[in-house]
């Protein structure tokens, strides 16, 4: 069953809404400035949340140590790395915690999902661009992927059907369930009623 991910949470409503609908992760940002919410901030918004949802921290080349505080803190379970981070950099986090690790890579050839493909993460979530631009990319690039991955950029109850045909091991939206670059609870409903239904019908093939 494809998992979801809700991203870019911030307020106490955010969690409140995660809390009613039970995505499989959340996301908090610390990065970039629209979305993005401070250690004090993330450790609040990781108490209202519900015990079993974990928290995914999204990073782009943050000090190593700044991300195992925040594990080591509770505030997150997950780490997901959006910015130029090598091997060398996963590998050194990998040996300093046994947290999961999502990277994020831009699919725009399949060059790309040889890349992804070959990354030691747990993980891999590929999206348009540098991420967050609430646009979607050439979804029949997915085919080169061998390995599970999370399925971003652009999602909205219209697509997610779509978008779950190709069997990602997750979607992770954010924007798409956003107005005026706020969470709305009536989107959220909506997309989780969408998507819940798409694999009703899946499992039902």
């Amino acid at each position: 069953m494809t998992r979801v991910k809700l991203c870019g949470l911030k307020r106490l409503c955010d969690i409140d809404w995660a809390n009613e609908f039970r995505p499989d992760y959340v996301g908090f940002v610390f990065a970039g400035k629209k979305r993005r919410v401070t250690d004090e901030q993330a450790a609040a918004l990781r108490s209202h949340l519900l015990s079993d949802i974990p928290a995914v921290g999204v990073f782009v080349d943050e000090p190593q140590e700044h991300i195992l505080q925040l594990l080591e803190a509770g505030t997150i379970q997950v780490v997901q790395l959006h910015g130029s981070e090598d091997e060398a950099y996963i590998k050194a986090l990998r040996q300093q915690t046994k947290a999961p690790l999502i990277k994020a890579f831009s699919l725009e050839s399949e060059a790309d999902a040889k890349a992804a493909n070959a990354s030691s993460v747990t993980y891999v979530l590929v999206d348009h661009g540098s991420g967050g631009s609430g646009q979607a990319f050439d979804w029949d690039l997915l085919r080169f992927l061998e390995r599970p991955y999370f399925l971003a950029g652009g999602l909205s109850p219209e697509n997610i059907k779509q978008a779950l045909a190709y069997r990602p091991f997750a979607v992770d939206v954010s924007s798409g369930i956003e107005t005026n670059g706020y969470k709305d609870h009536d989107k959220i409903k909506r997309f989780m009623a969408c998507l819940r239904g798409a694999m009703v019908e899946e499992e039902q093939r």
